[in-house]
Parts: structure tokens; sequence; C-alpha cells
């Protein structure tokens, strides 16, 4: 007989009648063993001051004693789109390097990402500045740790605090130069996008920048093109598979038919629902860099970058990147950042 959810739940119902008949088993052991080893975490929304909006981040703020194959298993189970780990060292250490960040999505260790290091910063922040407030009553905005730096692969990356105008506590992180990269053509990438070619910018080459992560910045001309791509991944995946490292399109435009918005921008990777990105701040910072190199935005003025409206998670990114003769640098990236749940893990 073909199981249905009608089937399986007349199944449930006749197994718990069952099970109420007979003696009660219990499958699990009355005490845990007191030799697990436990991890709290805190999960925080990033680049939003609004809860259940943003991209969540797990942040494991004291993870020594875990193993790679720990913490790579613990971002599978957290099913994120990023995990951070941080180990935390002796204080000169952490004063001349920064304090160790590990991130990891649900199938590897990344050497950068934008929301994990800006929702690690601001949870070492908070925890810095409230070590004996309640979850409930949250970290005193006043007692302030104006800057966190965090030891990552592509190196040492500052996070800057301030009390924005609005009273909210906003974090901005100092990225690393933009490298510029490869080129690409518009019509191929049009076929790999599921675009018209008259639906891409033609005012500066699609090109890769990294950041530490690199993204290829497609500038679309209307907001219903982003609204409407429909990207062919796998094709997009043997495009980019002689790229040294993993590469994807980020998309973005300047309808956003909102006058405080600057860019509308979307992440989309892969199929399925971690598919689309909600906050990319590697990404915006890339897109930044690449506009302001073509002229497209003023040098070191300030971008605001809507992302993941499509998705239901709008995430509100600020940017801005000075150009100094032929070179783009002093690349900040940041937002606010909003905690939602605290927990632990027992290995």
């Amino acid at each position: 007989m073909k199981t249905t959810r009608r089937t399986f739940l007349q199944s449930g119902t006749i197994a718990t009648a069952a099970a109420i008949a007979q003696p009660r088993l219990c499958p699990f052991p009355a005490h845990e063993s007191s030799a697990l080893r436990k991890y709290r975490f805190i999960q925080i929304d990033v680049f939003t001051s609004r809860r259940l909006e943003g991209n969540p981040l797990a942040v494991f703020p004291d993870a020594r004693g875990l193993s790679d194959d720990e913490m790579q298993a613990i971002a599978r189970e957290t099913s994120l789109q990023e995990t951070t780990f941080v180990f935390r060292r002796d204080p000169a250490i952490e004063k001349e390097k920064g304090i160790k960040v590990r991130i990891f999505t649900p199938e590897q260790e990344n050497p950068f990402g934008g929301h994990p290091t800006l929702g690690t910063a601001m949870v070492l922040r908070n925890l810095q500045a409230a070590p004996n407030k309640s979850a409930a009553n949250g970290p005193n905005l006043h007692d302030e740790k104006s800057e966190i730096s965090l030891d990552l692969k592509v190196g040492k990356i500052p996070v800057a605090f301030r009390t924005d105008d609005t009273g909210l506590f906003f974090g901005e992180m100092h990225q690393v130069d933009p490298v510029f990269g490869s080129t690409h053509d518009r019509a191929t990438v049009a076929a790999l996008a599921g675009l018209k070619l008259e639906d891409i910018h033609d005012g500066a080459p699609i090109q890769t920048v990294s950041t530490g992560l690199p993204f290829a910045i497609l500038l679309l001309k209307s907001l219903a093109a982003l609204q409407s791509l429909r990207p062919n991944f796998k094709r997009i995946e043997e495009y980019f598979s002689r790229e040294p490292a993993l590469t994807g399109f980020y998309y973005i435009t300047a309808d956003t038919q909102d006058t405080k918005i600057s860019l509308r921008s979307r992440g989309l990777f892969g199929d399925g629902p971690g598919g689309e990105d909600a906050a990319t701040g590697s990404a915006a910072g890339c897109a930044t860099s690449w506009l302001v190199r073509y002229g497209l935005s003023p040098s070191a003025q300030p971008i605001h970058i809507l992302q993941g409206v499509e998705m239901k998670r709008p995430s509100h990114i600020f940017a801005h990147a000075t150009k100094r003769a032929d070179k783009v640098a002093d690349l900040r990236v940041g937002g606010h950042a909003i905690e939602v749940l605290r927990g632990e893990y027992s290995l």
C-alpha cells in the first residue's frame, strides 16, 4: 500500500493506542554521562535590527576542544549558511593578531564571510560589554567596546562599533582591499543566468572581485529582471569550475524604486531552500568596490544595499570604499545585528 500523509498519521494513531496498552519502556538513559562536553552558542540575526529578518548566524564563543570534524558536523546540524567558532588566546596574542575565529558552512570551512564576521564580532562585543547581564535584559549599549579585531583565514579584520542616529548599535568591518579578476562575456553570462542580453547593464564589465571570497558582479538594468532570476546553477558551476576558488554571480540593480535604497541585490548560489543568501556581506564589499572602480558610485559615498526581500529575510547592508588613482581601498561594510537565541550543545 502506498504511504500517504493520511496513512502515516493513521499508523501513528494505532501505534500510540498500542503503546498505551503496554508497559512503558524508556529508550533513553535516565542520567546523561558526566563525560559529556558542553558548548554554548548564541544565534544572531545579522544585517538587521529586527528579529527573524537578516541572515542568521550561530556563534560558539568558546570552541576550545572541538575538532575540525566536530565543527563541520555542528555546522551541518545548525543548517545555517554559516556557523562560527571562537578560540580565545592569550590577551597579548589577541591584541596583536585578533581573536581567532573559524567559519564553517554545512559543506566546508570558508576563509571569510561578511555576515559571519560582523555577527561574531557583535556577539563578542555584547558578551564583553555586559558579562553580568541576563539575555532577557540584553547588553548595555552605553558600555561601548569601540573595536574588536578577528583573526580569520584572510587575516586580521577589525570591526568598529558605534551607536548610530537611531540609537541602535552599529558594527562596521574593514575588509581587505579588493582584488579585481577575470571579466566575463555578457552573452555567455546572460545564458547562464537565464537573462536577456538587454537585461544586463553595459556600463562596466562583468568582473570577478574578491575581498577574501570571489564573486562575479552582475549589474542588471531593472528590478523586474532581478526579481525574476532563474539561474542555471549546474551550468554556472561548470563555468566557474576552472577558477581557483568557488565563485558565483552576485546580482545587483540600481533600480530600487526607493530613494532610501542605493542597490537591491540577490545572492543566488544553488537550488533548494538553502540556495539563496539573505545577506552576503563579502559580496556586498566586492560589489561596492566594483561600483567605485568604474565610477558607477562616487568614492567614499555610503551605499545602502537591500538583500533578501524575495526570500522574506530583508537585510540592510551599508558599505563604502575609496578610490585613489587606480586603486580601491578602505572598504567598509556594516550593519546592525540582534540576538534571537541561546543554547548549548552536548557532545
